[in-house]
Order: structure tokens, then sequence, then C-alpha cells
């Protein structure tokens, strides 16, 4: 059964996640999921609990200077959600945008996820970010 998107549990806890991750807090959007959640960037092999999300996220969000999920499409039922966005960091003043298609888990109880799966072109991933998240920080940095 599907329910509004202004109202249930994973709205809610979908909610908590995306303000965490524009807020660019690690700690706070692996705080959003279960002890024994896993988060997979597919096709990479999920990492596990709140600190196995927060390390995945980490790197990315701590070298973006703004970062925004948009929602093209959602769909919400009690413990599931589907997410159509376009993930957008932008890292030394430059915007990098991916198109992503997201299925959250949720435990209605405790409004915590317990598994998110990202898919996700790699290859147009690579393309478009090359190897800016390796390159040091900051304006004239190379690869910036």
């Amino acid at each position: 059964m599907t329910i509004s998107a202004e109202s249930g549990p994973a709205f809610a806890t979908v909610s908590r996640f995306l303000a965490a991750v524009a807020a660019r807090d690690a700690a706070a959007a692996g705080a959003c999921f279960a002890p024994t959640a896993t988060y997979a960037n597919m096709p990479h092999p999920p990492v596990v609990g709140p600190a196995g999300v927060a390390g995945l996220l980490a790197p990315i969000l701590n070298r973006s200077e703004r970062v925004r999920w948009d929602l093209v499409s959602a769909s919400y039922a009690a413990d599931r959600a589907w997410l159509e966005r376009v993930d957008r960091f932008w890292i030394d003043g430059r915007e990098y945008a991916i198109e992503c298609n997201g299925v959250a888990e949720i435990d209605p109880a405790a409004g915590l996820i317990t598994a998110f799966r990202d898919y996700v072109d790699l290859a147009t991933w690579r393309e478009r970010l090359g190897d800016v998240l390796s390159s040091p920080a900051g304006p004239g940095a190379a690869g910036g």
C-alpha cells in the first residue's frame, strides 16, 4: 500500500537521512541506519551499520562544499521508499551531478533504515567526476 509522501515512517526516516547528507554530516547520515543495516552502492559490496555508512559517505561529503540530492520522483510505503534522484556535489566551485535510483528499507518502529541500495551508472559517474576526490582541495589545486 502506498501512502502520501508527506506522512509515514519511511518518509520521515528518508527525509532525516537526506537532510544529513545535505548538511554534509556523515555521522548524522550513518545514525539514520540500524546497527546491522547495509548500504550498497551497486555494484560494490555493501557496508554495514552506521559507522560503515558514515565511512562510505564521508570522503565525498567532506570534499564537497555543497551537496544536494534532488528527488525526481519518490514512492513510499510504511517500510520502503523508492527514490529517483539526481545527486549533486559542488567540489572546488564546480557542480558534479549523477542520476541515481535508490531503494530504502525501513524499520517503521525504530525509524531507522535497515537496507539502502543505490543504483548508478559507474562509467558515467567516473567520466563526470574523474579523479577529483583524490585531488587536493581548494581553488587552483591539481585536478580542480
